[in-house]
This record gives structure tokens, sequence and C-alpha cells, in this order.
């Protein structure tokens, strides 16, 4: 048997438990469940919208909660005739409009309809009336009841061919948002697990290797539905963060388990005993999950200062998957390989098994005459490597972020886009008013009187709208709500500048001048400039803590300056890169059509920073298991060169199956049908593609290559540091080479390099 020499947490949990193997199972079964009730037995709670965000919406929001008032949602029906020669006060016009209020008066699901006679909710030019009414019911679920009301309308359009007939608002939107929202997350959560099982099964070669990564994923994903479920009493969640979950557990989990299953194969095919190969896998691979596992909590954790619920949901349930699919990886999936021993290569698909067999020393041949050419001019490679991904991040500079309109987000496919766009034609505005919550002592005393009426004049003649500007007051709460639609309607650059209208000139000049009035300005083209805004302002303390902690683990992990430093440039380079393809394609439509979309103009608000957090996070798995390696073979004896070309190329196929599951998942979403799960999905996996390739296969080790022995280089001045290196295997070298020892590799200095004292 090789000597060798165990210590560390992953060490120890991976010995423990495969002598221990029956418990060790036994306890993450119990787990799983334990999780999964106590979910049932507590309950979710889910983000409010008063929650959803700070400022004025949120202002407004608590206005109306303080005073009792549950505002219901708002709903139009959109009575157009389709030839010019027909207007609104045609008997046959006249006649649909009295059929539209009787058919959704006639459900028993609305109230306070109001006929556009009645509001002079008319067009210029005569051909378009709204009738407006409101759903009744708790607002934050009316898309639930909003079904027979819009059948309704649809079966008064039957009788009318000569109008168009449609209805538009919050909970119509909502239902059309929810209904594909939920059917391309279920798409993409069947297509998922069947699509990372076959690349595992290609990866293995044998049905039973294929199946126990993911076993593992789902188990952890399982269990951290549960502590969702319970956490959410604490920091409420949602149906996102539900699906982020999803994505980033299946994404960590298959990942981890690969890392570990490969290598103690690896062992086994190099003709190590059995308990050897798992112990060394549980020091190596081991070790390297749990480094990555920190770190990818970490950078989790930087969504929770964004201060947006949303987004403190998806980062809190991310960190919670990422950490029990870490615990797994370490703890039970040693005892089951422990327990499977030769017949985890059950089930060999004869072809791959041949493939795999001829490639038994883990090396690729691949990348091994990749690096052989990169090696041969590490400086070339790196002015190319890193050139090119600069190339790539510069449109990102010139980024525009927005939340997307209704048919920015959908096309022009759905009917409800296309009324929305019928609507703000020929009622600019209509469609996505702008909402003010007037508060006072006393609302209807003269001051607040008059600066109401003035405030709807000065909104009209401003050029912020168009009007009709509508008040209704409510005297026993002491406020008044006051619907300005704006102009500009889906040109959202064009509504946010009649937006900064409203609350910079119109307001003060009115309703700012009445002692105690508060006047917060909400509605869908508010919350977007805000949420827009907010994000915008999260981005520096967001990067500045994931990139800091990061930057921290790195130098602690490895003891190593230079490594630390490198990690965090070659990552930034990868989420650069990925910014600007972004940019180019969705942004600018440069071949949109190839993923299926088209450049709408803007990037989705939340994407940039999401994008930065999860990928930051998820390319430290492979650059961690690759530096890990390289470590690895430095400390057996090897050259530096040599330690590079062999912790890239036994690396290599682990990290290709990785990110070829990463991106097949994400590239699903590139193929759903709303736009911002095709940027999110392009973004993901064209990052993800990168840096598996560029970074790991080319820029990492040119990098390390012109570094030499200076990539272990700790300056005196850090010694004090704790050292964490020590959670490390140490094997019998290859033949012909001296063992050295592990503690003294930090002794090499930034000056003349000299051979590593191991």
């Amino acid at each position: 048997m090789s000597e060798t020499r165990v210590r560390g947490i992953a060490a120890r949990a991976g010995g423990w438990s495969a002598r221990h193997r029956w418990a060790a199972v036994g306890i993450w079964v119990l787990f799983v469940i334990a999780a999964m009730g106590l979910g049932q037995v507590t309950g979710s709670v889910e983000v409010r919208q008063s929650e959803q965000m700070q400022g004025e919406i949120q202002q407004a929001e608590k206005l109306i909660e303080n005073a009792g008032i549950e505002e219901p949602a708002a709903e139009t029906v959109l009575l157009q005739a389709k030839d010019d020669g027909v207007r609104a006060t045609d008997a046959g016009f006249r006649q649909a409009v009295d059929d539209v209020i009787a058919a959704v008066e006639g459900t028993g699901a609305v109230a306070d309809v109001k006929s556009p006679y009645d509001t002079q909710s008319i067009s210029r030019d005569g051909r378009s009336a709204l009738v407006h009414f409101t759903v009744r019911g708790d607002p934050e679920t009316a898309h639930e009841r909003i079904d027979p009301v819009l059948k309704a309308v649809e079966g008064v359009q039957e009788g009318h061919d000569d109008l168009r007939i449609a209805e538009i608002g919050g909970a119509s939107m909502n239902k059309t948002f929810e209904d594909a929202f939920g059917d391309d997350f279920q798409q993409a959560e069947f297509s998922a697990v069947p699509v990372a099982f076959g690349i595992l099964l290609v990866a293995f070669g044998a049905l039973v290797a294929a199946l126990v990564p993911v076993v593992l994923a789902i188990t952890a994903i399982m269990a951290t539905t549960g502590l969702m479920a319970v956490v959410s009493h604490v920091q409420p969640m949602s149906d996102t963060a539900s699906s982020v979950m999803l994505l980033v557990g299946l994404a960590v989990g298959v990942d981890y388990c690969l890392f570990y299953l490969r290598r103690e194969r690896e062992e086994r095919a190099a003709g190590r005993d059995a308990q050897t190969a798992m112990q060394i896998a549980a020091a190596t691979s081991g070790r390297a999950i749990v480094v990555s596992g920190v770190t990818v909590c970490v950078a989790m954790a930087g969504m929770l200062f964004t201060g947006l619920a949303e987004f403190q949901a998806m980062g809190l349930a991310s960190l919670m998957v990422v950490a029990v699919a870490m615990v797994g990886s370490v703890t039970v999936l040693p005892a089951l390989l422990s327990l499977l021993g030769e017949r985890v290569e059950k089930g060999r698909v004869p072809f791959l098994a041949r493939l795999k067999k001829g490639n038994a020393d883990g090396e690729s041949r691949l990348w091994h005459a990749v690096l052989g050419t990169v090696l041969k001019r590490p400086l070339v490679a790196t002015l190319v490597a890193a050139g090119a991904l600069v190339a790539l991040a510069v449109p990102a500079l010139g980024m525009k972020t927005q939340n997307l309109t209704l048919d920015q987000e959908f096309g022009d496919s759905l009917p409800i886009v296309q009324t929305y766009e019928r609507v703000n034609e020929a009622f600019p505005g209509g469609a996505d008013p702008a909402e003010v919550v007037v508060s006072a002592d006393d609302i209807t005393s003269p001051e607040v009187t008059a600066a109401l009426a003035d405030f709807r004049e000065q909104a009209v003649s401003s050029g912020a709208s168009r009007g009709p500007v509508e008040v209704r007051v409510r005297e026993a709460e002491n406020l008044a709500f006051v619907t300005v639609p704006l102009v500009g309607g889906s040109d959202q650059d064009r509504a946010e500048e009649s937006l900064s209208l409203i609350r910079d000139e119109v307001r003060p000049a009115t309703l700012g001048k009445v002692d105690g009035v508060e006047a917060p300005v909400t509605g869908m083209v508010a919350g977007s400039k805000d949420f827009n805004d907010q994000i915008v302002g999260s981005v520096a303390p967001v990067f500045a803590f994931v990139v800091v902690f990061a930057f921290l683990l790195m130098l602690l992990s490895f003891r190593s300056l230079t490594i630390a430093v490198t990690s965090i440039v070659l990552n930034l380079l990868s989420v650069g890169a990925a910014y600007g393809i972004l940019t180019v394609v969705f942004q600018h439509g440069w071949g949109a059509s190839l993923v299926g979309a088209e450049g709408v103009g803007a990037i989705i608000s939340w994407l940039p920073l999401f994008l930065f957090v999860i990928l930051f996070g998820l390319s430290m798995d492979y650059h961690v298991f690759v530096v890990s390696r390289i470590r690895e073979g430095k400390l057996a004896g090897r050259t530096t060169r040599d330690a590079i070309v062999h912790g890239v190329v036994t690396t290599a196929g682990v990290v290709t199956s990785a990110a070829v599951i990463m991106v097949a998942v994400f590239a699903i979403f590139g193929t759903l049908s709303m736009q911002s799960m095709k940027q999110m999905g392009v973004g993901l996996a064209a990052a993800v593609l990168i840096d598996a390739t560029i970074i790991r296969g080319v820029l990492l080790p040119a990098v390390m290559a012109l570094l030499g022995d200076r990539n272990w280089y700790l300056p005196s001045w850090l010694r004090w540091l704790p050292d964490l290196t020590h959670d490390e295997l140490v094997t019998a070298p290859p033949a012909g080479v001296p063992l050295r020892k592990a503690e003294d590799a930090e002794d090499v200095e930034d000056e003349d390099p000299q051979p590593v004292r191991v």
C-alpha cells in the first residue's frame, strides 16, 4: 500500500463514512426525510409585494397597508374599431360596451365597473375606448381568479367581428407571466435531470456510476426544499428562489460528486486498493469540494446585500443547497462508494466502457496536445487568450439594464402583448399608468383638494401625461389615489422621463407645498426604474463582498498570494466576457436569431448582478479543483511545468464533463419562451463554456507557467495567517521522484525562483 498521511475535515469525514457506511447512509436519509417533513409541517411564507422593494414603491405599499386598504387589482377591456369609419359614439360600438359591462359583471368576480362614456376613456381619434373595473379579493392572487373574466370578454368578442375586444391589466398580465414562467421552468426542470444523467453516462461509461451523482444532487435539492420552508418564516421565499435553488443544486451537486467519484476511480485504476483510493479521494477531491463549497456559499451570500427581498431569497436558497450538497459529497458519498465497491462499474455501456479503458490514466490526450502548445509559448498564449476575453468584455461597457416590458419579454406572439401595444398606441401610458398615493391629515381639506387639482392640471400641461388623470379619494382613510397615464407608453426610456417630470417637477410644485402630505409615486414604470436604480446601487457592495471574501478564502486555502490574486482576476475576466456576449446578443441583436431571441435594446435589470454571483461561485469549482491538483503535483516533487501539465490534463476529463452538464442545463433556459430566461440561459452557458476552456485550459496554465515557482509566493508578513493547506493527503510520488514535506510549500520567496521545499 502507498504511504499516506491523512489530515483535514474532508479526509476524516470520508474515512469515518467509509468505516460506518450504513450509519452514514442512514443519517443522510433521515436528514432528507426530516428536512422535508419539517417543511411540510411549518409551511412556506412567500415574499409579499410590499417587501419586494425599498424607496417610494415600498412607501406607497406601507401607506396602503397602514390604512387597512386592500387596493384591488385593476383591469381594463379595450374596445377598438377595426375600420377607420367606426367611432366609439356609434350605436354598435355602444352596444359592445354594454355587452362587455354585462359580461364581466355577470362573472361575479369584479367590482366598480366603469363605462368609458362616464370616465371619458375614449381615444383622441374616437376609435378606441376602455372599460375599467377591479377584481374582487386579494390583489396578490387576482391572477388566479381572472380566468372566468377573460373568457367572458372573449365571448363578447365573438359577437362583434367589426371590433377588437380584449382585456389587459395587472391580473391578466400576471396570469400570462405566471403561466409562461411556470411552464418554462417546468420544462427546464423535466429536461435538466435526463440531460445531466446522459452526459454522466458518457463520462463514466457505467449506469451505476452515472446514477450516484444524480441521486445525491436530487436528495440535496429535496432536503433544501424542506429547509427553505422553515427558513421562510425568517426570510420569505419565492417561486423564483425555488427554481434558482434547483438550478444551482443540480449544477454543484453533480459537480461535487463527479470530482470525488472520478478521483476514486482514477486511483483504483492506478492499482491502489479500495481503502487507499477512498482515502486519497477524500483528502484531495474532498478538500477541493469543501474549499469550493465554502467559496460558492460566500458568493451566494453576496445577494443578501442587495436589500431586495427576491434577491435575498435567491441568495439564501442557493447558499443552503450548496452547503447541503457539499456536506453530502464529503459524508454520504464515501459511504455509498464503499458499499458499492466494484459494483459502481455495473451497467457498463460497451463502447463507452472501452473508450474509458483506453484512457485509464485519467489524462486527456486533447488537452495534453493543447497544453504542449500553450506551455511552449506561455506569454503568447496569455496575451492571445486575455486579449480575446477583454475584446469580448468591451461591449459590456455600454450595457443598458431595465425591467423588460411585456412586449420585450414575450415578443408579439401572445395576444395580450398585442393588446398592450394597442392600448399604449391609442392611450399613451394607459397600459402602465403611474399611481400617486396621497396621504394627508385631512384629505378633504381645501389645501389638499386644491393641490390635487393643480397636480391633475400640471401633469398634463408639463407634457408628462396626455390624460385622463383620475383621482379617487378615500375620505375615511385620508388617502387619495391619482392615476396618471405616462407619455411614452411601452417606450421605457420615454416613460421614465415622464415619471421624472412627475416626481421632480409636478409633485414638488403642487402636493409638495402642503405640509404633512406624502405622495409616493408607484406603478410599473416607477417599479422598474426604482428596481433598476437599487440593483445598480447594490453592485459595489455585493462585488466588494464577494471578491474580498473569495480572495481571503483562496489565500488561506492555498497559502499563496499569487494564487489568490490570479484566481480573482481570471474569474473577473470570465464574468466580463459573459457580460459582453449578453450585451452583443440581446441588447444589439447580433446573432440573437441563432438562439431564437431578438435584440430588445436592454438586459433585464436583475441579470448582471445575478450572473456575477452565480458565475463567480460556480467558476471556483473548476479553479479550486484544477489548482489543487497542480499543487498536489508540486508537493509530490514535480517541477512547476510538470505539475501544471499533470494537474490540467488529469482534471480535464472531469472539468469537461462538469462543464458540459452545466452548459447543457443552462442552455435549456436559452430555449424557453421568456426573453429574461433566454438571457439568463445564454449568459450562464457562455460563461461556463469560456471558463472551462479558455480560462482553465489556456490562460490558467499559461499564467502559472510564466510565474513559475512564484505561484506559491507568500510574503513573510502574511505568514501569521492560519495554515489550512494541511488538509491534504500526500501520496507516494511517481517512480524516481522524491517525496517532500507539505508543510514547507510556503517557503518560496518572490526573488529568484528557488526549488520549492515541500
